[in-house]
């Protein structure tokens, strides 16, 4: 079967399926520009998405990867993570080839964005799959005629079998800001990072590629343009907090985020910037 790309109805969301022709998936919702489901050729789920989320079109659907701009959670003025996970995207482009599928989607700045952040900007998220790669990458481009600044990220939530079983290797020696520890500036000294509580941390000028070992399964994580990665899981006590999970969805998902989150990106005007995640199953 050739690589195919179709429109779906996701939850009552419209949503792009795409399919490989060696078997690999994914599924792209509209409403948010949000990767809900990658499923790499021939294995299994790599992301997590909770089956208590909400699919209404207003509310952002917990889990998958959905995109944070122009704040990354509650660094600013704006609403947690931004205007863009729960506004609606359109379709600007679909391609596929012999062993890939690609979709871009873009929003561009209405009235009720402006009414939020009163800036001119188109935002564009291409996702291509292929083989056991997924690339996710958002391009910011400045449209108005002054600078304007931003933080973002890609909150990827990445499912695992058992999350204190899980190993993340790549961040020793880094610095990184403990949000569960009162914003305190701290050093990874491990060799290998083991969540055994709740987790969230925002890692500083990442340069080298991560790798999730998750039992029998590992992940190869790559980021690029992206100078921070942000490790998150709620634990138990927030996790029953959250509407929108399961009491036990703690224990499935780990999310690794490409973010630029300690200081913020500056675009001039008719400037651009890109920043892409790349996940690999090993």
């Amino acid at each position: 079967m050739p690589a195919t790309i179709e429109t779906i109805d996701f939850h009552g969301q419209p949503a792009l399926a795409l399919t490989t022709q060696a078997g690999a998936r994914a599924v792209v919702s509209l409403f948010g520009a949000q990767v809900l489901s990658w499923i790499p050729a021939g294995g299994q789920e790599r992301l997590y998405l909770s089956p208590a989320a909400v699919y209404d079109g207003s509310t952002a659907i917990r889990g998958g990867i959905p995109v944070c701009f122009p704040q990354f959670a509650g660094l600013g003025k704006l609403p947690k993570h931004g205007i863009l996970r729960t506004r609606p995207w359109v379709v600007d482009e679909q391609r596929t080839g012999d062993d890939y599928a690609l979709v871009t989607l873009r929003f561009t700045e209405t009235d009720d964005s402006w009414a939020v952040w009163p800036q001119n900007f188109v935002a564009e998220l291409t996702v291509v799959v292929e083989g056991e790669r997924l690339d996710v990458e958002l391009e910011v481009e400045n449209t108005g005629h002054a600078p304007f600044a931003f933080t973002a990220a890609l909150h990827t939530y990445l499912r695992v079998k058992e999350v204190e079983t899980a190993r993340l290797e790549g961040l020793y020696g880094h610095d990184y800001r403990d949000a569960a520890d009162h914003d305190r500036i701290k050093r990874d000294s491990g060799d290998v990072l083991v969540v055994e509580d709740e987790t969230d941390r925002v890692y500083h000028d990442v340069k080298r590629p991560l790798l999730l070992r998750d039992g029998a399964r590992s992940l190869g994580i790559n980021t690029d343009g992206f100078p921070d990665v942000v490790v998150w899981n709620p634990w138990e006590e927030r996790c029953a907090a959250l509407a929108d999970m399961p009491a036990n969805g703690f224990r499935h998902m780990l999310c690794v985020e490409a973010a630029a989150a300690r200081q913020r990106i500056e675009l001039d005007a008719g400037e651009s910037w890109v920043g892409r995640q790349s996940l690999i199953a090993l």
